[in-house]
């Protein structure tokens, strides 16, 4: 995974704050130009970052991913990182994980709420 700082950074962090958007409103949100933002897009799609969603296939309407929030989360390691890809896959599956768990504790606590009834 090679990324463009700051540009797909700025794309991530705008998708992020923003939401769903197109590359000419992400490339007034960042200051870059919109041809950059166009030729980054399917670059983070194909990193798994970003998606493109929409009704009708060109619509080039895009979303962060899971794995987009947490690249931006290791953002300050990128450089130091030898393999930033399979940082952000470890994160993730941590964070998955985590929220699994927090979902069957939840789920638990629901069970004996129920029984209680």
């Amino acid at each position: 995974m090679k990324l463009r700082q700051p540009t797909d950074f700025l794309i991530l962090e705008a998708l992020h704050a923003y939401g769903r958007n197109v590359a000419p409103n992400l490339a007034q949100i960042t200051g870059k130009s919109r041809k950059n933002v166009n030729n980054r897009l399917p670059v983070l799609d194909d990193y798994g970052l970003v998606r493109k969603i929409g009704p009708a296939e060109r619509s080039g309407l895009y979303e962060v991913t899971d794995s987009g929030r947490v690249a931006l989360r290791c953002r300050d390691e990128y450089d130091s990182t030898p393999d930033f890809e399979a940082l952000i896959e470890r994160r993730l599956e941590t964070q998955n994980g985590a929220e699994a768990g927090q979902a069957m504790v939840r789920g638990g606590q629901d069970a004996d709420e129920d029984a209680d009834e």
